[in-house]
């Protein structure tokens, strides 16, 4: 049976549960029909860290760069423990952040994923942008004593230096911490931003503690400024703003919306931190990490959009555990396959800048797995005891995968 071209595409696999589960994945829903031999495969996990000694990571974000559509397995960030435990030379850092710096990362985008007849949390989409640099991530610290900080700004154009600021410390023992964070990308992130909430058809809310945190009244500023020049006449238009202008949100309010907007049909976007946390309530209120997509845009030199996809949840350590141990398993993966197929809808918009054969596969393959946990027949996540294991799930999805392509070859061949 004749294949799809699939194009070129960054592929990175990760560790545990949900690697076990995307080789099932690529071996029965993706081989038989897709071409992948333009993908590039790369292994992330720590032991192959550890073997080319972060090599790995500069290939990926080098590769990353080039091609601009990559999906990305869950990875482990090993603790001192696991460092042992791996024999690894060292604790390897989150490779999250070196791929952020590394694609000019201006947004991770968390959104709910919802299931056509399944009741989950939010009734309509929410859409989340966290500013994907700065803050407490990219922070410095020290543990001191009693005596004095003064930070200290010298400009790079060789103008006097300026104090930031000078605090004599009291106590034997505290934590003294800076970090910044930037502005420039804000731009960028603003018009990422609204574009996709105008085009998802829901209200737009932008959240900063600023009434305490002053430095954070620029990153309000900035959004209110291009949201007024380039969106405001839009948003009207389509009937999208209830008091007939953008709202701010200090973030301790949000906190509270999110939980009683449950009719959905929001976005926010935030700081780094803040967005981190906010989305973790979002996934919860929406039952689970596994129905919430993760998606980092970046901006390569020449201005075009790299994204990378991955699902928000982990590598589901304790249910490899038992996968491990020879126990009966269920996996969720529609947050996994979700980010597949988008990264692989970005990489046919690069390569043809239409929507072809891989966005008509990858619908067909979302609307399977929807119809079977709408109808009782998903994981035990959704569908309780009576659910399918790990991998009778994948063989049921496979086999209506390959009916729905065969009638549509025969159908195509008909015409």
């Amino acid at each position: 049976m004749p294949k799809i071209k699939a194009p070129e595409m960054v592929y990175v696999s990760g560790e545990e549960m949900t690697r076990y589960g995307m080789q099932l994945i690529l071996d029965k829903w993706i081989i038989p029909n897709l071409d992948i031999s333009d993908w590039q495969f790369f292994d992330l996990s720590c032991k192959n860290r550890d073997a080319t000694q972060d090599q790995v990571l500069k290939d990926i974000i080098s590769a990353g760069k080039k091609i601009k559509a990559i999906f990305k397995e869950p990875t482990i960030t090993p603790t001192e423990e696991q460092k042992k435990e791996m024999g690894l030379s060292k604790a390897w850092g989150s490779p999250n952040g070196a791929m952020r710096k590394g694609w000019n990362g201006i947004s991770i985008s968390r959104d709910t994923i919802h299931i056509k007849g399944v009741k989950l949390g939010y009734e309509n989409p929410v859409l989340f942008d966290r500013h994907a640099v700065g803050g407490e991530y990219s922070a410095a610290y020290k543990m001191v004593g009693k005596g004095t900080i003064k930070v200290t700004f010298e400009p790079e154009d060789g103008s006097d230096a300026q104090i930031i600021a000078e605090r004599k410390m009291t106590d034997k023992l505290s934590a003294a911490v800076f970090y910044d964070n930037p502005l420039d990308n804000v731009y960028q992130l603003a018009q990422h931003f609204f574009s996709r909430s105008l085009e998802a058809k829901v209200t737009p809310y932008i959240v900063t503690k600023k009434t305490v945190f002053k430095w954070q009244e620029d990153f309000w500023k900035i959004m209110k400024e291009v949201f007024d020049k380039d969106f405001k006449h839009k948003f009207l238009e389509a009937k999208l703003l209830p008091k007939n202008n953008l709202e701010h949100l200090i973030s301790d309010n949000a906190t509270m919306q999110i939980i009683k907007w449950t009719k959905g049909g929001f976005s926010m976007v935030a700081h780094n931190y803040d967005g981190d946390m906010l989305t973790d309530e979002i996934s919860q209120v929406h039952k689970s990490p596994g129905f919430i997509s993760s998606s980092l845009i970046g901006v390569s030199d020449n201005g075009e959009m790299i994204k990378e996809f991955e699902a928000s949840h982990g590598t589901v350590s304790d249910m490899f555990q038992r996968h491990l141990r020879g126990e009966e398993t269920s996996l969720n993966p529609l947050g996994l396959v979700y980010a597949l197929i988008e990264a692989m809808k970005h990489s046919e918009i690069i390569k043809i800048q239409k929507q072809g054969e891989i966005h008509q596969f990858c619908d067909k393959l979302y609307n399977i797995i929807c119809e079977l946990m709408a109808s009782g027949k998903g994981t035990r996540d959704l569908c309780g005891a009576q659910g399918a294991t790990t991998e009778k799930f994948v063989d049921t999805v496979a086999n209506h995968l390959k009916d729905t392509v065969i009638n549509t070859i025969i159908n195509q061949q008909a015409t």
